[in-house]
């Protein structure tokens, strides 16, 4: 019987999902990712190429799982939540870029109950 906890709501994932990402590093990598599946997006938009939709993914997982794998040593939530881990991207790149992360990422170790070994 396992003892994980299940997520069935976005904001109740989303806690969760910023402990698993407390190396800023590994964040950094993120934001490049996400920053880069938004030019892609663009660029389909402007030169009107669906090709760049295929750059999407190798973008946005190439940087995400070198941050998961090599820097925090941990399996992206992703492969368990698709979903909330996609909107989550997006979430944490706005809370990056408005500069209120690691307020979140501390929210989030309090909430979850877990220490931040990266601080």
């Amino acid at each position: 019987m396992s003892t994980e906890k299940t997520y069935t709501t976005f904001w109740d994932f989303y806690p969760y999902y910023l402990t698993e990402h407390a190396r800023p590093l590994n964040r950094a990598l993120h934001f490049v990712g996400t920053s880069l599946v938004i030019a892609c997006l663009v660029l389909v938009i402007v030169k009107q190429s669906p090709g760049y939709l295929l750059l999407a993914p190798l973008c946005g997982y190439g940087f995400a799982w070198v941050g998961h794998f090599i820097l925090e040593k941990n399996r992206p939530a992703t492969f368990k939540y698709p979903l909330f881990s996609l909107g989550s991207d997006f979430v944490m790149f706005y809370h990056m870029l408005t500069m209120q992360i690691d307020k979140k990422v501390d929210e989030a170790h309090q909430t979850i109950g877990v220490q931040n070994k990266w601080k």
